[in-house]
């Protein structure tokens, strides 16, 4: 499955605006409900303050952040489970990424319309009954999903003798846990589950398991204060989801991005006391989310922020740049962004001895300055 984030919501809460600020690509934002039909593609640089750094001290010819990849998803509304509205298409494409952006209405605007229910029939606004239309209908399709897999399950499980049928065990606790939360409306992710039940179900590809991150779509008017009693309550239920939460103006943000130069950028946010971009904190939010970690290389040449997962060892990362510097991996030489920080230079960096020789068995760390060296 493609590593992407997929922005999605109600009709007409600002997902096309924000998606369009995120990667510059212009997506319809008509005010009228089902304006995305198709789904937007877009790939978003991910902001890095520690490329930059080593950018100011190397001074290289080119710098090349690492990038997450948005989809901008067709609207919900109730019933889309049982295929209403677009119903069916917006769950097919949830169903294929790897994280949701939950984009919720936390603003007041009588010229832009709020429907949850059906597309001609005007709603207050109200996040916490949209966040609950919306866990709803992707809760009956994962139990749409469950049932449907159950009935090959139970076959199955006929067929096979007494200690075959233990492979089956994480899968069925799993279901069990998992069963009666879709049934009250709520999602998956809010259940504890061991590694191994999470694997049993993982090729299920359930909606409600995947990480969430809300987006909380507020005016000009609250950038100061950060919050107001609609964010209140998506804050509310975020934490009983175990999802986070992300404040941004789209509105804002989508003048924000129009602005090329960066001191009229840095002087467009200080004029709304905003040390930085909404969208550069949901880009990096949405790409831990997705398990990614970053580790950079750098010189006069380039300087660059290479995306690895989680948990991933020298070899796997030295892959990533090219399969032979993994096929013939001997070591890896490293420091860390921080080390660069604070001594200045690769040659200082050395003399306090915190260059380091690094084997096939490390796991390469978020913010590590790697150069291997190979032998095919």
């Amino acid at each position: 499955m493609k590593l992407t984030c997929g922005i999605v919501g109600l009709p007409n809460v600002g997902k096309s605006t924000i998606f369009s600020a995120l990667t510059k690509t212009p997506a319809a934002a008509e005010n009228y409900p089902f304006c995305t039909i198709d789904p937007n593609l877009g790939v978003v640089d991910l902001p890095d303050e520690r490329l930059d750094f080593m950018a100011s001290v190397f001074n290289p010819k080119k710098k090349i952040p690492a990038s997450v990849d948005f989809v901008d998803i067709a609207g919900l509304i109730k019933g889309a489970s049982k295929g209403e509205g677009l119903g069916n298409q917006f769950l097919a494409n949830i169903r294929e990424t790897t994280v949701i952006a939950h984009v919720v209405r936390c603003f007041d605007n009588p010229d832009i319309q709020h429907v949850r229910d059906d597309a001609k029939t005007e709603a207050s606004i109200d996040p916490e009954s949209d966040i609950l239309t919306i866990n709803f209908e992707l809760a009956q399709a994962d139990l749409d999903t469950i049932n449907k897999r159950q009935e090959k399950v139970v076959k199955q499980i006929r067929s096979l003798g007494g200690e075959e049928k233990k492979k089956y065990a994480h899968y069925l606790t799993a279901v069990e846990k998992i069963k009666p939360v879709l049934e009250d409306g709520k999602c998956a992710r809010m259940v504890e589950l061991t590694d191994d039940e999470k694997a049993a179900i993982y090729d299920l590809h359930l909606l409600t398991i995947k990480p969430q991150v809300f987006v909380c779509n507020i005016d000009e008017d609250t950038i100061a204060s950060g919050t107001n009693a609609y964010v209140e309550k998506v804050r509310a239920i975020a934490a009983e989801e175990k999802s986070e939460v992300i404040v941004i103006c789209g509105k804002f943000e989508a003048d924000l991005s129009e602005i090329t130069e960066e001191a009229d950028r840095r002087e467009f946010m200080d004029s709304v006391g905003l040390k930085e971009s909404g969208l550069a904190v949901l880009a990096r939010t949405v790409y831990h989310l997705m398990g990614l970690r970053t580790f950079f290389t750098g010189g006069p040449d380039e300087c660059r922020a290479w995306t690895i997962h989680a948990g991933d060892k020298a070899p796997q990362a030295a892959g990533v740049i090219h399969t032979d510097f993994e096929k013939g991996f001997i070591k890896a030489e490293a420091y860390t962004v921080d080390d660069l920080r604070q001594y200045g230079t690769e040659a200082k960096i050395k003399e306090a001895g915190k260059y380091r020789q690094e084997g096939k068995d490390y796991v390469v760390q978020d913010g590590d300055v790697l150069f291997f060296k190979f032998n095919v």
